[in-house]
C-alpha cells in the first residue's frame, strides 16, 4: 500500500526520491475528470509524443469514470504497493496513479528498438531458415509459434533477481515434455536466490547439475528452426528477456555435434559431417597428446624415414617437446581470443598476421619444429569443426591435462586420462538425465540419431531419448 502518501504534491517528491532525481524521469501532476492523477514514466524508455496522444484519448474514451479508463489501459491495479509502482515505471510503462483513491493505471508504451531477426553469427547453415532470435521475448516467441501452430506449446514466467527482476520464460509442448523434467525446471528456477540475474549463462550456472564440470549441460541457441526440432523431442527451451539465446535442457553428449544442415541434407551426407564431427573431437583432444608421447616415450612406432626427419627437427630444439605444445596451444588462444575481441576486419588481420608472419619467425627462429607447427594447426581446425561453441571451448580446456599426462607417462597417461574421461562422462547429468546416453546407459536404438543421422522414416518411429512415452518427430537441429 502507498500508506500514507494521499496528495499529489508528497507523491511526486516521493517518487523523484525513490529514482534519485534521474535526468530522464518525467513525473507530474495532471487534473482527471475525477480527481488529481500523477503520470510518470522514463523518457529513455517511452516516446513522449505518443504518450501525450494515448493519454488524451483515453481521457475521452473515459466519460463514464476511473472504472473505464483502466479498461482502456494495459492494466490497472487497486491498492498497489511501491514495489509494483517503481517495477512498472522501471520496466518503461507509464503510470498514471490516483493517490486518493490508491489506483494505479499502467500504460505500455515503449520505445525499445529491436533488431531484425538475422541468422546468428555463430550458427551458419547453408540450407534452411535464415533467421535467428532477438532481444525481446515477444518476437522470439513468434517465431517459435510461426513453426509450431499447435494448442500444447506452453509458457510460463517468473521474475528471477531481487535487484534486476530479470523475466524468464520457460517453454515445453505440454504433451511430450516429461511432467517430472518440467516440475524441476520450474522448482531450479524458483530458487535462485540472487539480486542481480542479467544473462542466460548465469541462468545455466545455477539450472546446472555439475558446476565444476567442463561439459556443458544446456545447448545454447539462437535459432529458432533449432529450438522446436528439441521441443519435440520433449525438451524444454529458456529465454531470458533481453537475451537472443535460449537454453535448451536435457541434452546429451552428442547434441552438441549435431548441426541443422545434418538434416536438411541427404541420409548419407548427413551422417558422413555427424561423423566428422565426432571424430574432429577426438583429433582436438587426443592429436598433440599423441605426438608428446610417442616423440618423448614411442618414437619406435614411427617410420625409418620419416623417423629421420622428426628426429632431425626435434633434436634442434633445445626443450622437450610438451614446452613446444604449450607455446603454440597458449600463442593459439591468443590469436582465437584477440580476434573475437576486436572488430572482423582487425580480427581477420590478426588471424593472418599471427598465423603466417609470426608463425613463420617462430620456426625460423628455433621455438618450436615445423611438425609440432602441423599436429597444433590440425588440432585448431579440428576444433573449429564443432557446431557448439560451448563444446568447442570445452575440448580447447581438456586438451591441456591430457598434454601433461602423456608427458609424463607417454601412451600410458593417454589412457588413464582417457579412463577418467569417460568415467566423468558416465557421471555427468543434464537436469538428471544421463548425458552419455545412448552409451552409457547403454540402449542401440536410440544410435539412430547419435553418431549418424537415420532416415525421417526410422526417425519418426524412435522413442525421445529424455522423456517417457512419446515419439520423436524429427527436424533440424
Amino acid at each position: 500500500m502507498m500508506g500514507d502518501i494521499v496528495s499529489t504534491d508528497s507523491l511526486i517528491l516521493y517518487i523523484k526520491k525513490v529514482f534519485h532525481n534521474s535526468s530522464d524521469l518525467y513525473v507530474e501532476e495532471m487534473e482527471w475528470q475525477n480527481g488529481p492523477a500523477v503520470i510518470c514514466y522514463f523518457t529513455t524508455m517511452t516516446e513522449g509524443a505518443e504518450v501525450n496522444r494515448q493519454l488524451e484519448l483515453i481521457r475521452k474514451r473515459a466519460a463514464d469514470g476511473l472504472a473505464d479508463w483502466g479498461k482502456t489501459a494495459i492494466s490497472s491495479v487497486h491498492a498497489f504497493s511501491v514495489s509494483m509502482l517503481t517495477h512498472s515505471i522501471s520496466s518503461g510503462f507509464v503510470a498514471v496513479i490516483f493517490p486518493e483513491t490508491n489506483l494505479l493505471l499502467q500504460i505500455m508504451m515503449p520505445k525499445f528498438t529491436v533488431r531484425s531477426p538475422n541468422e546468428p553469427e555463430n550458427e551458419h547453415v547453408i540450407r534452411g531458415p535464415h533467421e535467428g532470435f532477438v532481444e525481446g521475448f515477444d518476437a522470439n516467441m513468434s517465431l517459435i509459434r510461426k513453426r509450431l501452430a499447435i494448442p500444447d506449446l506452453v509458457v510460463h514466467s517468473l521474475r528471477i533477481g531481487n535487484d534486476t527482476q530479470t523475466l524468464v520464460n520457460y517453454i515445453y509442448i505440454d504433451s511430450i515434455a516429461d511432467e517430472n523434467v518440467v516440475a524441476d525446471v520450474k522448482r531450479r528456477l524458483e530458487n535462485i536466490k540472487s539480486n542481480k540475474v542479467i544473462s542466460t549463462g548465469q541462468i545455466e550456472d545455477y539450472l546446472e547439475d555439475s558446476v565444476w564440470s567442463p561439459f556443458p549441460q544446456f545447448l545454447n541457441t539462437e535459432r529458432p528452426d533449432r529450438v522446436v526440432a528439441n521441443l519435440l523431442e520433449g525438451k524444454i527451451a529458456i529465454f531470458s528477456n533481453n537475451s537472443p539465446t535460449a537454453l535448451i535442457a536435457p541434452v546429451n553428449f552428442f547434441s552438441f555435434y549435431e548441426s541443422p544442415d545434418d538434416y536438411n541434407a541427404r541420409v548419407l551426407v548427413g551422417s558422413f559431417y555427424r561423423i566428422l564431427r565426432i571424430l574432429s573431437f577426438v583429433t582436438a583432444i587426443f592429436l598433440p597428446a599423441f605426438y608428446i608421447a610417442v616423440i618423448g616415450f614411442h618414437s619406435e612406432i614411427i617410420p625409418l624415414e620419416l623417423g629421420k626427419q622428426v628426429k632431425l627437427a626435434v633434436n634442434a630444439i633445445p626443450y622437450r617437446p610438451i614446452y613446444e605444445a604449450l607455446i603454440l596451444e597458449l600463442f593459439i588462444e591468443l590469436i582465437r581470443e584477440s580476434a573475437i575481441r576486436l572488430p572482423t576486419p582487425i580480427g581477420q588481420t590478426i588471424g593472418i598476421v599471427g598465423g603466417l608472419v609470426i608463425g613463420n619467425a617462430i620456426v625460423d627462429a628455433g621455438l618450436v619444429s615445423n611438425f609440432m607447427v602441423i599436429v597444433v594447426a590440425m588440432t585448431a581446425i579440428s576444433s573449429f569443426v564443432i557446431p557448439s561453441w560451448e563444446m568447442n571451448m570445452t575440448i580447447r580446456i581438456i586438451r591441456f591435462p591430457f598434454m601433461l599426462a602423456a608427458s609424463l607417462f607417454g601412451f600410458f597417461g593417454i589412457a588413464i586420462g582417457t579412463l577418467v574421461l569417460f568415467i566423468h562422462l558416465m557421471n555427468v547429468s543434464s537436469l538428471k538425465q544421463p548425458y552419455f546416453t545412448p552409451i552409457v546407459p547403454f540402449d542401440p536404438s536410440k544410435f539412430k540419431d547419435a553418431f549418424f543421422r537415420s532416415p525421417y522414416v526410422r526417425l519418426k518411429k524412435q522413442q525421445k531419448t529424455f522423456t517417457h512415452g512419446a515419439n520423436k518427430e524429427g527436424g533440424g537441429r
